[in-house]
């Protein structure tokens, strides 16, 4: 695994892990705050999918521009 993509996984680990804590650190009841997770969660990866997608093809643009 190259370095770029382990710089990407670990800030998209870092974004997760600070929006979680965000969520369970707020006052609410248990139901609004697994929902909120969940949703939370699946508007993030689909966030993060987007981004690598864009960045691995600006990553294949420089390594054809290199070689």
């Amino acid at each position: 695994m190259s370095d770029t993509k382990k710089i990407l996984i670990a800030v998209a680990a870092g974004i997760a892990v600070g929006a979680i804590a965000g969520v369970l650190l707020a006052p609410d009841k248990g139901s609004n705050t697994r929902k909120k997770i969940i949703d939370e969660g699946q508007n993030l990866a689909g966030a993060v999918k987007e981004k690598f997608k864009v960045c691995e093809g600006r990553c294949q643009d420089v390594k054809e521009a290199v070689s």
